[in-house]
């Protein structure tokens, strides 16, 4: 499997809503950045205190929350993706659309580590 198919597998179970698939392509270590500003901004360490930090929330505080890479590029252990996410925050039902960078560090057929680069501006206005 290469870097890209991990990433690849990431984003398709976060399409599928399958935790179990997201958290299959986690190192059990992983640190996990969200971007400052953004509403889940922070360093997540190891897979609990990711789906603590951001996958449960996200899963309860949204409709139809997507991220869809719209570009995907890799070097070495080294994979960015571009795309965008999207959905409707529950407690205003206002919909959102932003911009979103991705870099994750790949090792052994599992995330090591992620960082989020986001227009957090058009997700905050959403709330």
């Amino acid at each position: 499997m290469t870097v890209v198919d991990v990433v690849k597998r990431l984003y398709q179970g976060f399409a599928a809503d399958d935790v179990t698939a997201v958290l299959d392509t986690l190192d059990p270590a992983v640190e996990w950045i969200e971007a400052e500003g953004y509403i889940y901004g922070g360093i997540y360490r190891g897979r609990d205190a990711v789906v603590e930090g951001v996958l449960a929330r996200d899963r309860l505080e949204w409709d139809g929350f997507t991220a869809e890479p719209d570009l995907i590029i890799s070097d070495g252990d080294q994979v960015v993706t571009r795309g965008w996410y999207s959905g409707t925050y529950k407690a205003t039902d206002r919909a959102f659309r932003a911009r979103f960078v991705h870099w994750y560090t790949v090792r052994d057929d599992k995330v090591v580590r992620f960082e989020q680069v986001v227009d957090s501006v058009k997700v905050l206005d959403a709330l």
